[in-house]
Parts: structure tokens; C-alpha cells; sequence
């Protein structure tokens, strides 16, 4: 009589156990309690686990992570993967707040080699980097120790962000590379002034990508361009506090990709360091060129450098600016900005002098510096002007 009741018992588990992953694999769903993560506990390996899953899925697969709180470690997720996956948070995941135990990880949430991925919902992807940026000697020392970023997405093909909210990134919040047709829709960029290095959105190597409807606000470059970087969209941005929307800095290294095709278009920049920038070092190995860069519709907000092309850029004095920068700028324009510059000189055109910016263009320009019209300084340019627009004074 035991062994049957036991026979029946062992036979009711499984079938309970085969309906579960049979009506989870049916459903494509996989929510992360499934695999033992709970609120106010480690999701690491639940998520992995789901991940796994939702992979090896040959339908469209979704991994949930409800409202709650949760911590996780480190991830590094790759595909390729069988069919399109979305990761759907609702809740605020941490990370750990001590940068020595990412145990080396370049990229907290790490997500590489796969197609189709969406990264979607109302959640909070917390970085904890008050404890970093106190340790950041990275103003000082251009041999620092490089602290973990919030997102890495890496080698990514027709893919989305949407929604979801990177707080206190203790580095870049993300980091884009190698990616073709990626798309950042209402993504939102959390971190205070004083949080060093911790660029919103850093693209490189990386063709078609858009950032559409997002807000940033962090203590460096709002969205900011790497080498390789082509046809780049920024649209309907509100960028601050930080240090602007840049191209670069490009020309400190060796064997850079040529950056071509930046169009950032109806952005509102905040009490930030410097508005639409492009910056290369002097002194530069590379001699990849800029080119087709437009900047328009923009307002400024009390921005301290509204337009700026910086060709000597050095900062902290890392650098020699004994033989100007080997890069050329070509094909830029700048027009319809408007607002408040938080210094006399609105538009800023330092460009290199052996290899001076061509084609570049100036118009609607309509910044003010305690209520007077703000002026324009140039070196080693000459601007076509339209419509209204300051002359330029050498620089």
C-alpha cells in the first residue's frame, strides 16, 4: 500500500512538474520567480537560469522580473539565441554598491552577440555607485582603474531599450558597441552632477542607432560618440545636468574608425558644461576623419559652452599640443539653437591648424549671455552663415 501511494505521489509530481515546463515552454514566458528569484533576494542565477531558457526557446520568448526589489550580481548573457527575446522589469534591481565586488566586470548587465532583443518596462536598474565615484581618481590619473558600467550591449542586431530607467551607473550607464540597428526609446538616464565618468549613452563601432524620447541627466557626456560610430539619430532629448551631447574624443589612439553621419535634432540641454561639442586631442595618431555631422532645433538652457568645436582638447593635461590634431572635420552644420549660454562666447570653432574644418555652416543662431547676444570665436574655420547669425571674432 506505501509503494503505491508513493508510486502515485512520485507520479503526480512529475506530471505537475512536465505541465509547468510544459505550459511555461508553450507560453514563452519564463518569470523570474519560476526559477527561485524572489523580491528582497539575489536574482543572479534566476536570471541566468532564465536567460538559458529563453535562449534555447525556438518561439518568441519574454523574461518578466515583477514589481519588488531585488539585488544581482554581475551577468554576462550571450546569444546567438533561436528566436527574439524581451527581458520585461518592472522592478528596481541593485547592483552591489562595493566596486570590488563586481570581481572585474567591465559591464554590470552584459548582453552581447544576439538578435531581436528587447529590454523593456517601468524598471530600475540601480548601480549603487555613490561608493565609486568617492574612489574615481580618473580626473587625475589617465591610467585609472576602470569602474563598472551599468550596461554593456555589445555586437547587438535590430534591438530596442525601451522605458526603463540606469540609476547611479558607478561608470558609463551604457555602453554601445558593435551594434547595427539599435534603438533607446523613452530610456531615462539617472545620476547626480558630481558622478564622474559616467557618460548616459557612449556608442562606438556602431552603425543605425537612435535615441529617441529619453532623458538624461549624470555628471559627464549625455550621449557621446567613439570612433566607428555612423549614422547616429539623438531626437526629443532633454540632456542634464552633464556635459552636453559630444562627438569624441576622438584621436588618442592609434588605427580609430572614420565617424560619419550624426544628426541630433529637437533636444533641450539643461545647466550643462558644454551643449553639442565635437573634440579631438592634439598630438593625435589617428587621422580618421569626422564627417556630416548636424546639429539643429535646439534650445539651451543656461549651458555654459553652447557650440563648441574643440580641436586642442587636453584635459588635466594629458596630452602635448606641440603638433595639432591629424583629424578632419568636414561637412557640419549647426542651425535653429537658441537659449541662454552661462558664457560670452555661445559658439566656440577651434579647429585644427594643419588640418582646418571644411564646409562647415552656422545658422539661426539666437543665444544670449546676460540678456546681449552672445558672440562666436574661430580659428582655422570659415563658417557660411545663414539667417541669423553670429560672426566670428578670432579665436
Amino acid at each position: 500500500m506505501k509503494l503505491l501511494i508513493i508510486r502515485t505521489i512520485a507520479v503526480a509530481l512529475f506530471s505537475l512538474s512536465f505541465l509547468s515546463d510544459f505550459t511555461r515552454a508553450q507560453s514563452g514566458t519564463f518569470d523570474i520567480s519560476t526559477f527561485g528569484g524572489k523580491p528582497n533576494g539575489d536574482i543572479t542565477q534566476a536570471f541566468l537560469s532564465a536567460w538559458k531558457e529563453a535562449c534555447a526557446s525556438t518561439a518568441a520568448a519574454k523574461i518578466t522580473i515583477p514589481s519588488g526589489r531585488y539585488s544581482m550580481n554581475a551577468v554576462d548573457v550571450k546569444g546567438p539565441c533561436k528566436a527574439p527575446i524581451e527581458i520585461q522589469v518592472d522592478g528596481t534591481i541593485q547592483a552591489p554598491a562595493n566596486p570590488d565586488d563586481m570581481k572585474g566586470a567591465e559591464q554590470w548587465i552584459k548582453i552581447s552577440y544576439a538578435e531581436s532583443i528587447t529590454l523593456s518596462g517601468q524598471g530600475i536598474f540601480d548601480g549603487q555607485g555613490a561608493n565609486a565615484w568617492k574612489i574615481n581618481d580618473c580626473d587625475s590619473n589617465k591610467n585609472c582603474k576602470m569602474l563598472c558600467m551599468n550596461f554593456g550591449l555589445l555586437f547587438l542586431n535590430n534591438s530596442i531599450v525601451r522605458d526603463i530607467t540606469s540609476k547611479d551607473s558607478k561608470n558609463f550607464h551604457v555602453l554601445v558597441l558593435g551594434c547595427n540597428n539599435l534603438t533607446f526609446d523613452g530610456f531615462k538616464v539617472d545620476a547626480p552632477e558630481e558622478s564622474l565618468n559616467t557618460d548616459g549613452i557612449h556608442i562606438g563601432r556602431s552603425t543605425e542607432i537612435k535615441i529617441l524620447n529619453t532623458v538624461i541627466g549624470t555628471g559627464d557626456d549625455c550621449v557621446s560618440l567613439g570612433d566607428g560610430s555612423k549614422q547616429i539619430t539623438v531626437q526629443n532629448v532633454k540632456c542634464g545636468p552633464g556635459h552636453g551631447i559630444s562627438v569624441g574624443s576622438l584621436g588618442r589612439y592609434p588605427n580609430e574608425e572614420p565617424v560619419e553621419g550624426f544628426y541630433v535634432k529637437n533636444c533641450t540641454l539643461t545647466d550643462t558644461q558644454n551643449g553639442v561639442r565635437i573634440k579631438t586631442w592634439p598630438n593625435s595618431p589617428s587621422t580618421s576623419p569626422i564627417s556630416d555631422m548636424h546639429f539643429e532645433d535646439i534650445t539651451m538652457n543656461n549651458v555654459s559652452n553652447p557650440v563648441i568645436i574643440d580641436q586642442e582638447y587636453c584635459p588635466w593635461n594629458q596630452c602635448s599640443k606641440q603638433n595639432p590634431s591629424k583629424i578632419q572635420i568636414s561637412k557640419v552644420s549647426f542651425k535653429n539653437i537658441k537659449g541662454t549660454s552661462g558664457t560670452p562666447d555661445g559658439v566656440v570653432l577651434t579647429c585644427s591648424s594643419g588640418v582646418p574644418c571644411e564646409g562647415v555652416e552656422l545658422g539661426n543662431i539666437d543665444l544670449t549671455f546676460n540678456g546681449a547676444k552672445a558672440t562666436a570665436k574661430c580659428s582655422n574655420v570659415k563658417p557660411t552663415l545663414t539667417g541669423t547669425a553670429p560672426a566670428c571674432a578670432a579665436n
